[in-house]
Order: C-alpha cells, then sequence, then structure tokens
C-alpha cells in the first residue's frame, strides 16, 4: 500500500475515533478539529489518481446518523451553525449551514469505507469510492467545516 493512501486511512480513523469519543462538555474538540480536517482535506487531495468507483450499496442506518447529528448538534451548541453567504432563497432569506451536519457526512463517509475495508481488505476500492464521493458530496462538508472552524478561530471560539 502506498504511503499516501496509509496517511489517509490513518487520519480517516483518527478523526472516526475523535468524533466517537465526544462526549457532553468536550469543547476542545474544535480545536483537534480545526488541525485534522486541513490533513484530511490535504491528504484526499493527494491520495494519486482518481480510483474507479464501484457502486455499492452505503449501508446507512438513518437512525444511527440522526443520533450521532444530534449528539454533535447538542455538543457544539452555538457554535454549530454558520451563515453561508452565497446560498439564497428565491423570496431572499439567507440559509445556513451546520457544523454538526458537516462532521456526522464526513464521519459516515469515512467509517463506511472503513468498515467495508475490514471486511474485504480492498484500500483500492476504499479509495475509489471515497474518492468519488469526496468530489460529489462530502467534499463541500469538509470545506464547509475548515471554513467554519477558521471562523471559530480567528473569533477565539474554539475552545
Amino acid at each position: 500500500m502506498k504511503t499516501d493512501v496509509r496517511e489517509l486511512l490513518s487520519i480517516a480513523r483518527g478523526y472516526c475515533r475523535l468524533i466517537e469519543s465526544l462526549k457532553e462538555g468536550d469543547r476542545c474538540v474544535l480545536g483537534q478539529l480545526n488541525g485534522l480536517l486541513p490533513r484530511l482535506h490535504a491528504a484526499m487531495a493527494t491520495a494519486g489518481p482518481r480510483q474507479e468507483a464501484v457502486a455499492e450499496d452505503a449501508g446507512i442506518d438513518l437512525d444511527q446518523r440522526f443520533e450521532l447529528y444530534t449528539r454533535l448538534h447538542r455538543l457544539l451548541g452555538d457554535r454549530d451553525s454558520y451563515w453561508m453567504e452565497y446560498d439564497v432563497t428565491p423570496d431572499c432569506q439567507e440559509m445556513s449551514g451546520s457544523l454538526a451536519d458537516d462532521l456526522t457526512d464526513i464521519y459516515c463517509e469515512l467509517k463506511n469505507g472503513l468498515s467495508r475495508l475490514d471486511y474485504n481488505h480492498d484500500a483500492q476500492r476504499t479509495l475509489g469510492s471515497w474518492q468519488n464521493g469526496f468530489c460529489k458530496h462530502w467534499g463541500q462538508h469538509v470545506v464547509d467545516a475548515e471554513r467554519h472552524l477558521y471562523a471559530l478561530a480567528v473569533r477565539d471560539r474554539l475552545y
């Protein structure tokens, strides 16, 4: 396995462990995520040529996904929501984003790939699925979360 793929897998495992270990009152997690998400973004950008993705059932448990989102939303409190200035509805109302939603989607994509990898030991297949999903969906969540965490950091609100 290539070094860049091993690094990506290590970052993905670290991200999932961090999200899984969160408890009420854990405020320092934002600082950890502020350091981890750019590494994940860079690892995805340098993971080599895009692999062919195989259509697979994501095996998403919507109840577990909602439970994770709810736990993250409660943990983040007033640091969860952010304005998406470029997203305006036809009646000119601004829409907001949610860091809890971003973190949940990233977690679910990474965890699904890691679970598949544990089952079939095919890193290239997992990488292809991640690259495809990153380009089509969860990469935007990474960028949005990075931007929001940056905004919190410059206002000294990470901790």
